[in-house]
């Protein structure tokens, strides 16, 4: 069970990817668990998904959805914007607090539902990245952040209460102590933390005090959970956080990567949120089977599952639909020609920090996409995208059809092809390698684009290693987004439509 940051899919699933696992905040009464996401460059800002079992997840808004709440300007780097936002719910509403990176700072916003609307922010200016946020009995809000520092703040105004301290250093010799969570069960104070880094030796650690501010003694059996030197399929676990369910029994949630082919083994999807049961053992959490399953878990209550195509009927786009770094109105319409979403471009190629490009995460190894684009006016088409330096295109324009492969300061060009006039489908598919002793370098998967003639027979242009499109090549946080840009002139899109290929769990 997984789940990346944006997008829905009914099995926990989103990449996420995000790189933090912020706790399916429980509204007691309801039934309802919710979860928020990093969102990093992209716009909307920190997708919102509901469950009833911890299990099938749907979308239901983005916390971050205008400018005066998230504005990120073309210098936000790939893999910099929305870091690590931590939901919870305290006094009858959501608060929700989260970085903007490198620009602006920490920020809590709050609302009554958390489909929103969301408040504009209060700035926590003393307050660093990875932000936590727990209540003790007085009703003093504590922010706990990366370094493992703490400050009480005053949330009205943002305002520091003291100056901030360290309270923990967390397993001596460890890097990187960060994505703190601060509980109190039964009387005690608990504070889970990160440590390692994000990629091979990442875990997860846990220390316990009398007092919000400790002092905390460490959990023996530190990390409580790593998956560093093993051959388990999902890797690089750590970012937890914890949650009581509705009939007492606990969990956690937690990043998680699933690399694939050949050493090192590379992950385009980004790190994925998983889940495992907790027990309870001389008073310190146990974490159970990691099952990307999920054979386990709450009375199952499954969700709709969104249809695989999106024929933009509507008057808003869809939740799961994310731009890079802004959405300008003026690139964008429904209502130009209704049924159809057209795209005004604004800059040269994707390699442009403020490219008209409408995506949705990529939520499976294998999936196809398609769509049917009308590029009469301009040239655009659809791109699977890793970042400003790491991405495929097929495009069409000028009648004809053809695929751009950018990989760091090295660009590709795939002869173009002439196709008919009018609209074209352009397709994109993506197939898993699978793993072979005899071929340590074996990519993680192949990226086939093209465009299907009017028999729906699929025409394959050029088929590319999917190891360039991967964090161990491109570096950052985020896993692939897939969807349709415009780099000049006016492009149009009546419909699009994604759909895994085979099993769905893959």
């Amino acid at each position: 069970m997984t789940h990346r940051t944006g997008g829905s899919d009914r099995h926990l699933r989103q990449p996420r990817d995000p790189r933090y696992a912020p706790r399916p905040e429980h509204l007691p009464g309801r039934g309802h668990y919710y979860l928020a996401c990093s969102s990093f460059e992209y716009f909307p800002g920190v997708p919102v998904f509901r469950s009833q079992d911890l299990v099938h997840w749907e979308q239901i808004g983005n916390a971050l959805d205008r400018t005066t709440q998230l504005d990120l300007p073309p210098s936000t780097p790939s893999s910099g914007g929305v870091y690590a936002p931590t939901l919870r719910h305290h006094d009858g509403r959501f608060h929700l607090v989260t970085s903007v990176v490198p620009h602006a700072g920490t920020m809590v916003v709050t609302s009554t539902d958390p489909a929103g609307p969301w408040s504009d922010p209060v700035w926590l200016p003393d307050v660093g990245i990875d932000p936590d946020l727990a209540w003790d009995a007085d009703g003093t809000a504590w922010c706990t952040y990366a370094g493992i520092r703490q400050v009480r703040v005053d949330l009205a105004t943002g305002a520091a209460l003291e100056k901030p301290r360290k309270i923990w250093s967390g397993t001596p010799g460890a890097q990187w102590p960060e994505a703190p969570h601060l509980y109190e069960v039964d009387g005690t104070w608990y504070l889970l933390i990160a440590e390692g880094g994000t990629d091979a030796g990442h875990g997860i650690s846990v220390a316990r005090g009398p007092a919000p501010d400790g002092p905390f003694e460490p959990c023996p059996d530190n990390p409580i959970l790593s998956h560093r030197s093993t051959d388990h399929p999902i890797q690089n676990t750590g970012h937890g956080d914890l949650v009581r369910a509705a009939d007492g029994s606990w969990w956690m949630v937690f990043l998680g990567t699933r690399p694939r082919g050949g050493s090192p083994g590379w992950h385009v999807l980004g790190r994925e949120t998983f889940v495992a049961p907790v027990t309870w053992v001389d008073g310190w959490p146990v974490v159970g089977e990691v099952d990307t399953r999920m054979r386990f878990g709450l009375p199952p209550q499954p969700v709709p599952v969104p249809p695989a195509r999106d024929d933009f009927d509507g008057v808003d786009l869809r939740s799961c639909w994310i731009s890079v770094r802004a959405r300008p109105a003026h690139a964008w319409s429904l209502k130009d020609r209704p049924g159809w979403l057209t795209l005004h471009a604004q800059d040269g190629s994707l390699d442009d920090p403020s490219v008209s490009f409408v995506g949705r995460r990529q939520q499976h190894h294998s999936c196809r996409v398609r769509a049917l684009v009308d590029a009469s006016e301009g040239h655009g088409g659809l791109a699977v995208r890793l970042d400003d330096q790491h991405h495929y295109e097929v495009e069409a324009g000028g009648g004809e059809i053809g695929v751009r492969a950018r990989i760091g300061a090295l660009e590709h060009w795939r002869s173009a092809r002439p196709v008919p006039d009018g609209p074209v489908v352009l397709r994109i598919e993506t197939q898993p390698s699978g793993p072979s002793p005899d071929h340590p370098r074996q990519e993680p998967d192949v990226v086939r684009l093209g465009y299907e003639t009017p028999t729906g027979q699929f025409v394959v242009i050029d088929e590319l290693d999917g190891r360039y499109l991967s964090t161990q090549v491109a570096g950052g946080f985020t896993g692939r987004v897939i969807g349709m840009y415009a780099i000049s002139g006016t492009v149009r899109f009546d419909w699009l439509a994604y759909e895994p290929n085979g099993d769905a769990s893959l």
